[in-house]
C-alpha cells in the first residue's frame, strides 16, 4: 500500500466503529463466520478439538477479528488468531473492541501482507482478508503471499470490489481528486460532501442506489469517494487473480447470485446456462445482474473442499431459526427478498415446513429424511434438493459432518 493509503486509514480508520457498542451487539458477515468456514473450506468435517491458527491480513477497526475471536470462544476452540495491519489508529480501535468483550487470544502486529514471508508467522489454517487485496499496488503478490502463508489444507475468505455494481464511482473518484486532490483529506471530505447533492442528475454515480456506505459516515465516505488506490474485479479477472496465486474459489457467497438461472425465465436459455463450467455460468450471472459491488469467495489449494446433502451430513441454519423460517416458507410457498434491490422469489416445495421444522443443528438429513416420512432417500432429495439450492444458494444453510 502506498503512503497516502496508509495516512488516510491512520486519519479515517475504516470502518467507523465504537467499542462501546460491543456491549450491544456483535457484528458478523461474510467471510468468516466459522460455519461458513468449516462448509466450504472443510467439507464441513473440520475437528474443532485441534487448534486453529488464523490470520486477519488487513484487519482495520476489528469486523473479522472480533467476530472469529468471540465465534471460536463460544465454540471452546483453542484458537490462534493474528490481526496484522498498516494503520495504528485502526489498529487501536481493534484492541478496545477485543479488550471490550474479554477475549485475549488475538496477537497484535503492525505491517503489510506483503511482508508476510518475512514475518516467519509460519502456516494458517484460515486467512480473512476482506476489502485489501483491491487497494494494494500488486494485488497479484499480494494474493501469492497469502497463499504461501497458509497451512496444508488451509484456506482462505475474501472479499473484493465487484466491477459492474460499482458503476460510475470511478469517473467520480476521477473528477474528486482533479478538484481536490491536492487538499487537505478533511478539506476533501467538506468538498465531497458539497458536491454529491449537486450532482447532474445524468451522473452515473447519483444514478447508482447499490452504492450507498458514504451516507454512514466520514470514514466511510473516504473509503469509497477519495480513495487514492482502489479497482475492481469482473468474475473472470477475479478468477485469474485467483488462479495466478495457485488457488481455486471453492465458491462465492451467496452461491445462488452467480446462478444464472437465477435471472433467466426462458427454459431454454435457462438450459443453455446451465450447461456451461461455473465460473462462466457466475460470470454470465454477474453480467445479467449487474448490481454486483462485492465478490465474496472461499479460496483453496484443493477441489472439492464444499461440504455435500449427503445422508449422515447435518444442515445448520445461519442466524436463522427453524420454527420461524418454517412458518414463512408456509405463509409464502416459499422464499421471497432482495438482493441489492433485485426482488427475489424462490418458490419451495409443499413438504418443505415439515423439513425444515426438524433442523435443529443435531439430526442428520437421514433422520429429518425419516421423520418427514419419505420412504427413502432419492424421494427425499426430490424435495430436499430446491430447499438446499435456496436457502444455502442465500447462505442460510450449511452442513456439518
Amino acid at each position: 500500500m502506498t503512503d497516502p493509503v496508509q495516512d488516510q486509514y491512520e486519519a479515517y480508520p475504516y470502518p467507523g466503529r465504537n467499542p462501546v457498542e460491543e456491549s450491544a451487539r456483535l457484528v458478523t458477515g461474510s467471510p468468516s463466520r466459522v460455519l461458513e468456514i468449516d462448509h466450504y473450506l472443510f467439507g464441513g468435517q473440520r475437528d474443532w478439538n485441534q487448534p486453529f491458527r488464523v490470520l486477519v491480513a488487513g484487519g482495520g477497526t476489528g469486523d473479522a477479528t472480533v467476530m472469529l475471536a468471540q465465534q471460536l470462544h463460544d465454540k471452546g476452540v483453542k484458537a490462534e488468531i493474528t490481526y496484522l495491519d498498516l494503520s495504528s489508529a485502526s489498529r487501536r480501535i481493534a484492541e478496545q473492541r477485543l479488550a471490550a468483550r474479554g477475549l485475549i487470544n488475538v496477537t497484535f502486529l503492525n505491517g503489510s501482507l506483503l511482508d508476510l514471508a518475512a514475518m516467519g508467522l509460519g502456516g494458517f489454517d484460515y486467512i480473512d482478508c476482506c476489502g485489501v487485496l483491491h487497494h494494494l499496488p500488486d494485488p497479484d503478490a499480494g494474493l501469492v503471499s497469502l497463499a504461501a502463508a497458509l497451512a496444508p489444507g488451509g484456506g482462505i475468505g475474501i472479499m473484493v470490489y465487484g466491477e459492474y455494481g460499482r458503476a460510475g464511482l470511478y469517473p467520480l473518484q476521477a473528477a474528486l481528486q482533479q478538484l481536490a486532490g491536492d487538499m487537505p483529506l478533511a478539506e476533501q471530505v467538506t468538498l465531497a460532501r458539497k458536491l454529491l447533492p449537486a450532482l447532474p442528475v445524468t451522473n452515473g454515480f447519483r444514478n447508482n442506489r447499490f452504492l450507498g456506505d458514504h451516507q454512514r459516515g466520514d470514514a466511510e465516505l473516504v473509503d469509497l469517494l477519495l480513495h487514492r488506490q482502489d479497482r475492481a474485479y469482473t468474475v473472470p479477472q477475479l478468477a485469474t487473480l485467483v488462479a495466478g496465486a495457485g488457488l481455486r474459489i471453492a465458491s462465492f457467497i451467496e452461491p445462488l447470485r452467480y446462478d444464472p438461472g437465477l435471472y433467466l425465465t426462458d427454459p431454454a436459455l435457462a438450459k443453455r446456462a446451465a450447461s456451461l463450467p461455473m465460473l462462466e455460468q457466475a460470470a454470465l450471472a454477474e453480467q445479467l445482474a449487474g448490481n454486483m459491488k462485492l465478490h465474496i469467495a472461499y479460496l483453496s489449494h484443493s477441489d472439492d473442499t464444499v461440504a455435500q446433502p449427503a445422508p449422515e451430513a447435518i444442515p445448520l441454519f445461519i442466524d436463522w431459526e427453524a420454527a420461524t423460517i418454517a412458518r414463512a416458507v408456509q405463509q409464502q410457498g416459499g422464499i421471497k427478498g432482495a438482493f441489492d434491490g433485485l426482488p427475489v422469489t424462490l418458490p419451495l416445495p409443499r413438504q418443505a415446513p415439515a423439513i425444515l421444522k426438524l433442523i435443529d443443528g443435531a439430526r442428520t438429513l437421514d433422520a429429518i429424511r425419516q421423520q418427514a416420512g419419505f420412504a427413502d432417500w432419492d424421494s427425499f432429495m426430490a424435495v430436499f434438493r430446491p430447499i438446499w439450492r435456496a436457502l444455502n444458494g442465500i447462505n442460510r444453510l450449511v452442513l456439518r459432518f
